[in-house]
């Protein structure tokens, strides 16, 4: 508490008469204070089979998103789920599968904000979804590399673009190895599954230690700019690829 407020807090108590209009003074001046960084963009730790990776909310840019995704982490749904796509210099993939790779049954879809979010750059967190546009429910996967091709070109099908809500501020290391780990096929998937399986063992809400807000604001500063509305492109932007290996999340 600073100055300010043991001062009103000291005055406060010494009003014996008017006890009341002391405490609403100091309640209001309590209210006053700005919330913490954690409150306001939280942070969530995944605690991976290859380690932990904590990402940080980024709610002004994609509030639906985030709402959704923080809503799968408080029912505590990617508890045991698979990493089930690892392609190296994209991205992997997460969040829809138990370590049968049976589908685990999710929300209604919410719309996708990819118009407004944060690009696909590298360390940035996006939810996946199929060719529908309202389809994203609970599947995610973090960008190992800047693909700009996955991001919104205009509101028709093939150029929607995938809606990044979030952003690695530790364990972006941990990434790049589950990126590179051997895949092949395995249940309904013709490729790129893990052949070692790599469990999410646990995702929660975290307060953001004061490494990792300082970190994340460097990140934002250099790295992460919100998405503006580029210009038209000629062909489906699921069609401009740098790679024959990247495919759409």
């Amino acid at each position: 508490m600073d100055r300010h407020l043991i001062g009103l807090w000291q005055n406060c108590a010494g009003t014996a008469r008017r006890p009341r209009l002391g405490a609403l003074a100091l309640s209001a001046a309590l209210l006053a204070l700005p919330t913490s960084r954690a409150a306001a963009e939280p942070f969530v730790e995944l605690l991976t089979s290859e380690g932990r990776i904590v990402l940080e909310m980024h709610p002004a840019a994609a509030p639906e998103t985030v709402a959704n995704f923080l809503g799968y982490v408080d029912d505590s749904f990617y508890a045991g789920t698979l990493v089930h796509r690892a392609i190296p210099g994209f991205m992997v993939q997460a969040g829809g599968y138990d370590e049968s790779l049976r589908a685990r049954a999710t929300r209604e879809p919410i719309d996708n904000e990819a118009a407004r979010c944060l690009k696909n750059r590298r360390g940035t967190v996006a939810m996946a979804r199929s060719m529908a546009s309202r389809s994203t429910t609970s599947q995610f996967f973090i960008n190992v590399e800047d693909n700009p091709h996955l991001d919104h070109v205009r509101p028709e099908p093939g150029y929607e673009g995938y809606c990044a809500f979030a952003t690695v501020v530790e364990g972006m290391d941990v990434a790049d190895r589950i990126s590179r780990v051997a895949t092949g096929p395995a249940g309904m998937f013709a490729a790129d599954v893990p052949l070692e399986p790599v469990v999410i063992g646990d995702a929660q809400r975290i307060s953001g230690p004061i490494r990792v807000a300082a970190r994340a604001e460097e990140a934002r500063g250099q790295e992460i700019a919100p998405a503006t509305s580029p210009k038209p492109s000629q062909g489906s932007t699921m069609l401009r690829r740098p790679s024959a290996r990247r495919g759409t999340p």
